[in-house]
């Protein structure tokens, strides 16, 4: 089994393609919320991606085939007035689970993280997505605490 990880170039025809169908299998499955990327998601995704300067996509490869992505997204640590990466999305497609391959993404992200001098990467995992937590917690991820007294942090959103 050859896995190869690259960081995708948005005007690559091949990436353009890859990203959205990686992508589409995560939004498709439970931890991902059940439905698919919309149409509009799907045809302008990497166009879009193309035009944010601080945004980076890693993909994984086994024996040649998609088989996993990261999407990310440089910003700013006020606290160490240091840029960080955050990690948007995690993706292994099933069949190449358990292989190790997020493992070897994360790595490939931290890699350019440290090459931006970031002061750290942040990511937002779902309390009941085990697997997942486990994959953070063994590539050094913790839930993010200032003072364990005031307990630790939590990810909202406001739909628009």
């Amino acid at each position: 089994m050859n896995i190869e990880i690259v960081e995708a170039d948005y005007l690559n025809k091949q990436h353009e393609q890859e990203i959205p169908m990686l992508l589409n299998q995560y939004a498709s499955d439970v931890m991902g919320g059940s439905q698919g990327l919309s149409d509009y998601a799907k045809n302008n995704l990497v166009k879009e991606l193309a035009k944010i300067p601080h945004a980076f996509t890693i993909i994984a490869y086994v024996d040649g085939e998609p088989a996993g992505l990261i999407n990310c997204f440089e910003a700013f640590s006020t606290f160490s007035c240091k840029p960080l990466v955050n990690i948007h999305d995690v993706v292994v497609l099933e069949p190449f689970r358990a292989q190790g391959i997020s493992q070897q993404m994360l790595s490939k992200v931290e890699a350019i993280a440290r090459s931006k001098a970031c002061c750290k990467i942040t990511l937002e995992v779902l309390t009941n997505n085990k697997i997942a937590k486990s994959a953070y917690s063994k590539f050094g991820f913790t839930a993010y605490e200032l003072d364990s007294d005031a307990g630790a942090a939590e990810f909202w959103q406001k739909l628009l």
